[in-house]
């Protein structure tokens, strides 16, 4: 058994495909059906089974996969344990809510990159129960999300609190009191998002019935009020990046309470130079919480 093979195995679960994970890899196809098969073979069982053009993994190969992602993390963290005061180097993996990504990640990610150039940084966007999941299986070394996090393999540090504002079109009605906003369609993100939740507490706090239309785009939403269609709640930081751009008028409530972002990244990664150059970035730049470390 080899890491190569390790890294074929793992690539291919997550790719769906050899041709895919090929690509990936930097490698021909038949060498990874190879590799594969000869470790099928040392392990006296199939890690994948035929699904249409792709593969599945089996149940064999789901425990195996467990393993391998575990394996392949100690191989990184004993790289960077014998050099732990080297420069930040390597890709680094990090995952955010959209929200950040769009609205407080870019002039941070120029300042990261201005930094540390030798870091290749691969920046996803997600909903944070995915982001979750792949930080918690080591496809991600962190992600920003808007939740609490309980899960004892995740690590958290708070970032900054997210304003929320309601939005209307600037030819809209304007929105003169708590009553005028059932008049209204409001748009929001699919159920899990935290901004979400925020706008429906609300809503039924002050018992506002309301129609509703689900859009899982922040672009999209916007664009629908700005065009007169409804209203919704947004975080400021969007509206901050897209500036005049956004033809809306804001609208600022005392019960909305913000959002706390959080940093998350996996309690058993060991050091990570780069993932913590992020992490402390992230807190020079976006924090307006005391920072309680990153180890």
């Amino acid at each position: 058994m080899e890491l190569s093979q390790l890294r074929m195995v793992k690539a291919v679960a997550e790719c769906g495909s050899i041709a895919r994970a090929a690509r990936q890899l930097h490698c021909v196809p038949s060498n990874i059906t190879t590799r594969i098969k000869q470790l099928e073979s040392e392990l006296g069982t199939a890690l994948f089974t035929r699904s249409g053009r792709g593969l599945r993994i089996s149940a064999a190969g789901l425990v195996f996969i467990g393993y391998t992602e575990q394996i392949l993390t100690l191989v990184e963290q004993a790289k960077r344990a014998v050099q732990p005061q080297a420069v930040p180097t390597g890709t680094l993996r990090i995952g955010a809510i959209e929200s950040c990504a769009t609205g407080r990640l870019p002039s941070l990610l120029a300042t990261f990159h201005q930094r540390y150039p030798h870091v290749q940084l691969e920046l996803v966007t997600g909903q944070w129960a995915q982001l979750l999941d792949d930080v918690l299986h080591h496809r991600l070394d962190g992600a920003v999300v808007a939740v609490d996090v309980d899960q004892p393999k995740l690590s958290t540090t708070a970032l900054y609190h997210e304003e929320l504002v309601i939005i209307a079109g600037a030819q809209a009605a304007p929105l003169t009191s708590l009553h005028d906003v059932p008049q209204h369609t409001v748009f929001m993100w699919p159920r899990g998002c935290p901004y979400r939740a925020a706008l429906e507490n609300w809503l039924d706090t002050h018992q506002l019935d309301t129609h509703k239309i689900t859009y899982a785009n922040w672009g999209s939403i916007i664009g629908c009020v700005s065009a007169g269609a409804g209203i919704a709640l947004v975080p400021q930081g969007m509206l901050e990046h897209l500036g005049s751009s956004a033809q809306v008028t804001r609208y600022g409530f005392n019960a909305l309470t913000p959002v706390l972002n959080r940093f998350v990244w996996h309690s058993e990664s060991g050091s990570h130079g780069a993932r913590d150059a992020f992490a402390a970035l992230l807190t020079e730049q976006l924090g307006d919480v005391a920072p309680a470390g990153f180890n």
